[in-house]
């Protein structure tokens, strides 16, 4: 089938791409055309370019949100006719009354240019938003409850997770990120308050769509709410605690961010109403110093959870290896020589290589029983050694009740005892390891031990809401991009998000 003339590879490539199934909107959308037969745009439309504006220097292309939906609801089509029919709802009487979860992970990629020799490299970065329908219920109209009649078997599967949009942008680039991303924003918001009408199983049913954005990263989630970059005093995106409070008091903190709030502190930051000065101003709003532009959940995310806390117990081995505890502050070339003693303990036993930055696979090894008791052969005295053993027994006590998909299902027990682990693992902390965590901890290590247990009480999991998916699709657009593309600019782009 791959040698078919073109025009017919262009007609099958249509059918399977946003834009094919015709469906409408009630009321209809604001700003929105109605029109449902749009395939890829250029992520640039709707740009209303005035006279002094300067125009965005950047490639990007896009699915109209609302069709992509639709095209992804319609490749469910069966799963959800099947999830009604062995919830015994007549699928006649069902036309009314879904409601669709949905996932938005957004992430930037580094180097992603072409890779062809000669010349500098430039530094082309890309941006890449996409959704993942996670659950799709109804409410029918003589019964009380929702009943769930898709749930997303693999909701951190690139194949689950659906392209939205691609720009070549650096994320730090706030103005044109936000510039690009504005218009989803937009469609976002219209959709919220409208329904759509789309056929399925032949009848014509009408959705509401509800939507999550947890896949991102700190640095994305603190870019899209407002807030101060990941070194600020203000350490976490869901509390206001600071980094000081945070490594005095590890444990008991609870979720107090929201977008709405994070919108009137940056109104109080902009007029100032109490005529304070920057330094009382910036502690009244928390550290939120820019306008919040998109509401994200407030959650945690597990992959860089992992890859956080693989690094802090990284450097905590140069460290037990080195005997900080009792030195006062030890050279450069001290440090490099444990540095060099943990990756060579570690490629010996573990197979590790050392990595320039942590990855997950890393993070991943590095987090076992095995890796600990290797970094032991190397510490020199025994209670130091059984600090450290323990620390990881407590570490992966705790882990998959933020890694599993359904913790409750999964790891029933270690959820119980979380909060408890937690509560020690951080004594341990405070006790044995304090040269470490005197007035500092990081980001990730706060939300691990003071987040999660609320966490899954709100939403049910964190693992499922993780970025994973994204991710792993990264690598995909990397691999299209070099490769597979159609040799030409203007196609790259179109082709790597069909």
């Amino acid at each position: 089938q791959i040698f078919q003339p073109l025009h017919t590879l262009r007609a099958a490539e249509k059918e399977l791409l946003p834009g094919f199934h015709q469906f409408e909107w009630q009321p209809a959308l604001k700003n929105v055309s109605t029109s449902w037969n749009v395939g890829i745009i250029n992520g640039l439309s709707g740009w209303t370019s005035s006279v002094d504006d300067s125009p965005a220097d950047t490639t990007t292309r896009r699915f109209r949100y609302d069709v992509a939906l639709v095209s992804a609801l319609k490749d469910l089509e069966e799963d959800i006719m099947e999830g009604l029919r062995d919830s015994g709802m007549e699928d006649s009487a069902c036309t009314s009354g879904f409601s669709v979860m949905i996932k938005e992970c957004c992430d930037g990629m580094g180097d992603v240019s072409e890779k062809h020799g000669g010349g500098p490299v430039v530094p082309e970065k890309a941006v890449r938003f996409s959704f993942t329908i996670m659950s799709v219920s109804v409410l029918a109209d003589e019964v009380e409850e929702e009943v769930t009649i898709f749930t997303e078997p693999k909701p951190n599967s690139e194949l689950s997770c659906k392209p939205l949009c691609l720009m070549f942008v650096d994320e730090s680039d706030h103005e044109t990120l936000t510039g690009v991303l504005g218009p989803i924003v937009a469609e976002r918001k219209a959709m919220k308050e409208s329904r759509l009408i789309l056929s399925m199983g032949g009848l014509p049913r009408s959705f509401r769509f509800h939507f999550r954005g947890t896949g991102y990263d700190e640095k994305m989630v603190r870019e899209m709410e407002g807030l101060e970059a990941s070194g600020s005093t203000y350490i976490c995106t869901l509390c206001d605690s600071s980094r000081a409070e945070a490594s005095q008091n590890m444990v008991l903190h609870s979720i107090t961010r929201s977008h709405e709030e994070n919108l009137e502190r940056y109104e109080i930051w902009r007029t100032n109403p109490f005529s304070e000065s920057a330094d009382e101003l910036r502690d009244r709003v928390k550290g939120v110093s820019a306008k919040p532009f998109m509401e994200t959940q407030p959650t945690l995310d597990a992959l860089h959870c992992d890859i956080g806390n693989a690094t802090e117990f990284y450097k905590i081995f140069q460290d037990e290896i080195g005997e900080v505890y009792q030195k006062v502050s030890p050279s450069r070339e001290e440090r490099r020589s444990w540095r060099a003693a943990l990756d060579k303990q570690l490629r010996k036993k573990m197979k590790l290589k050392p990595v320039m930055r942590m990855n997950g696979n890393y993070a991943r090894r590095l987090m076992t029983q095995e890796a600990v008791e290797a970094v032991c052969e190397l510490v020199p005295t025994e209670e130091r050694r059984e600090a450290l053993k323990e620390l990881m027994r407590l570490y992966l006590q705790m882990k998959p009740v933020w890694r599993a998909t359904c913790p409750a299902k999964e790891c029933p027990d270690q959820l119980c005892r979380y909060s408890f682990n937690s509560q020690h693992f951080s004594d341990l902390l405070s006790s044995t390891f304090k040269y470490r965590y005197n007035g500092k901890i990081t980001n990730y290590l706060h939300k691990t031990l003071a987040h999660v247990p609320e966490i899954i009480e709100r939403e049910g999991s964190i693992g499922a809401w993780a970025s994973e998916g994204n991710e792993s699709a990264n690598k995909l657009f990397r691999r299209f991009r070099k490769m597979n593309a159609r040799q030409s600019k203007a196609y790259e782009l179109e082709d790597v998000l069909k």
